[in-house]
């Protein structure tokens, strides 16, 4: 897919500001710009700012591409199921949860803290226990990406629930930038 494809809305669509976290509808005929799609949602610029459009919605960009990003999210899902049950199945979900301004993952961020997985429990199910924080205290955008990330988790097989908490301390910086991240980010 293109980035920077210009494409205009065929129906009213609900979409989150960015970075401010509030829900607000962009009216049909709307052309967007697509500045990234990554991890289940897509990040659209317009005339007023930044949105992101969660995959219910992809319909409102066209079939066309709302068959290749559902065909894309669906690939990563399958390959993460065939997978049994680990902390590295985890750090994989959480590789597939973005910032939507910044097109790196939230691991090679440097977003999560902490991560804990309990005994398996009478049922064989585990439950997950992140710590993570956001670049920005005040970002809006943290109870969507903290939504994300346990959506992600909860989708691993055997996986009971994710509790997902946001913290500030330490604060974030971009020292907290994994390696393959920064190259990945043009930072060498």
């Amino acid at each position: 897919m293109n980035i920077d494809q210009e494409i205009t809305l065929n129906r009213d669509t609900l979409a989150t500001v960015i970075p401010a976290g509030e829900e607000h509808m962009i009216p049909a005929g709307t052309v967007v710009t697509i500045s990234q799609a990554l991890g289940g949602a897509v990040t659209v610029r317009t005339a007023e700012g930044l949105y992101r459009i969660p995959g219910k919605d992809w319909d409102a960009l066209g079939a066309e591409l709302k068959a290749y990003l559902n065909e894309t999210a669906t690939q990563s899902t399958q390959e993460e199921s065939d997978q049994p049950f680990s902390e590295t199945a985890v750090w994989d979900a959480l590789k597939q949860c973005f910032d939507p301004e910044i097109p790196l993952n939230i691991v090679d961020l440097g977003l999560i803290y902490d991560l804990q997985i309990s005994e398996p429990n009478e049922s064989g199910t585990y439950q997950v226990n992140i710590k993570m924080t956001l670049t920005a205290q005040g970002c809006g955008m943290g109870p969507v990406i903290a939504e994300d990330a346990k959506n992600q988790i909860e989708s691993i097989p055997h996986v009971e629930s994710a509790e997902v908490s946001i913290i500030w301390d330490p604060p974030w910086n971009p020292h907290m930038i994994s390696e393959p991240g920064r190259k990945q980010l043009g930072l060498e």
